[in-house]
């Protein structure tokens, strides 16, 4: 079965009960990933959480219907949960319908986000016409569709959100739902919000937990980092440190700006031009005026071939390659700082090549 992007901005869609595999894909990994979040927070018993690399799994497809039928350490119910670059995970999934209707038994729910594949890939049509699996695909959200997911969360906190603060929130979470949610959730605890006692947060409130500094902070050096400004890059490392930036949030901002330049991709074609994008064009892939000629940039350097006569594009590259560090920096957060700095220096340099 299919699902759009709608259904889940309304909750979540119907039938999900007989639903065993989700496969979430498209541009905007952080709408794919926080459905994955809800699609898990609504399971009758998730479960232990177990996290399997889409290499891995291309290595060995059986290995996914091996996981999936394991019982859990302590006996408790497990889920599975893997994060894809395009097809990467086809084989293992394909190896799990096959041994499942065989009559392999019952097997864990399987999440996969899988952010660089589309509605369209060989993945999405393996699965979209079973009643047990879900395909939806995430195209990066307008202003307005983030600042409604933001009152819908401040409904569900218990949150009243008055005047323009809603927006001011999308717009300080880079339009990132996940983020959005971090501050919302933050907010509600500052007004000792809950609903059972529904209160009303103002744009002092949202001022006190400091919520757009850190945003702002890092876009400086997502433009060094996927600009390929070397010499500005040591300078923007230093003030990373100084000022104590979050790596993983820094991570998303990059995610962020890389599925934004893939959309742009996709929407100019093969021979398309920056220039011919109009207004509402760039209104509707999020190219804000003071971001323009950064965003220009970027675009036209990593949409350059890998490497002399190369079809695949350094943007091809560079997609997976973040989320690779998204998880890294989550599974090793003690050497987090350093293996961030040491992984944006490479990307820049990759960027500034001619």
């Amino acid at each position: 079965m299919k699902a759009t992007q709608k259904d889940f901005a309304r909750g979540l869609p119907q039938g999900l009960e007989r639903v065993s595999i989700f496969f979430f894909c498209g541009p905007d990994e952080a709408g794919a990933s926080a459905a994955a979040e809800r699609v898990i927070g609504a399971l009758p018993d998730p479960g232990e959480r177990i996290e399997l690399a889409a290499a891995e799994l291309k290595r060995d497809p059986a290995r996914l219907g091996d996981e999936a039928r394991s019982g859990s350490l302590f006996g408790d119910r497990r889920h599975l949960f893997v994060r894809a670059a395009g097809d990467d995970a086809h084989d293992a999934l394909k190896v799990l319908i096959e041994t499942a209707d065989a009559g392999a038994g019952e097997a864990a729910p399987v999440i996969v986000v899988a952010t660089s594949a589309t509605d369209k890939s060989r993945t999405a049509k393996l699965l979209e016409k079973r009643a047990d699996a879900l395909v939806a695909m995430f195209h990066p959200p307008d202003l307005a569709s983030v600042t409604a997911a933001v009152r819908a969360m401040a409904d569900a906190a218990g949150l009243r959100l008055g005047g323009d603060l809603a927006e001011r929130i999308a717009r300080a979470a880079g339009l990132d739902v996940r983020l959005a949610q971090s501050e919302v959730t933050k907010l509600a605890l500052y007004c000792d919000a809950s609903l059972h006692a529904p209160r009303t947060a103002t744009l002092e409130d949202h001022a006190a937990i400091g919520a757009a500094c850190e945003d702002d902070g890092f876009s400086p050096l997502v433009d060094a980092v996927l600009g390929g400004d070397l010499p500005r890059l040591g300078g923007e490392l230093k003030r990373m440190r100084e000022l104590n930036l979050n790596p993983v949030g820094l991570a998303l901002a990059l995610e962020r700006r890389a599925a934004q330049l893939a959309q742009i991709a996709a929407r100019l074609g093969p021979r398309g031009r920056f220039d011919r994008l109009g207004p509402g064009d760039k209104a509707q892939l999020g190219i804000f005026w003071r971001d323009e000629s950064e965003i220009r940039r970027q675009l036209e350097r990593w949409m350059r071939p890998r490497q002399p006569g190369a079809r695949e594009t350094r943007l091809e590259r560079l997609l997976p390659r973040l989320m690779a560090l998204h998880r890294g920096l989550l599974a090793h957060s003690a050497t987090a700082d350093l293996r961030l700095a040491h992984e944006l220096a490479e990307i820049a340099r990759f960027a500034a090549k001619p």
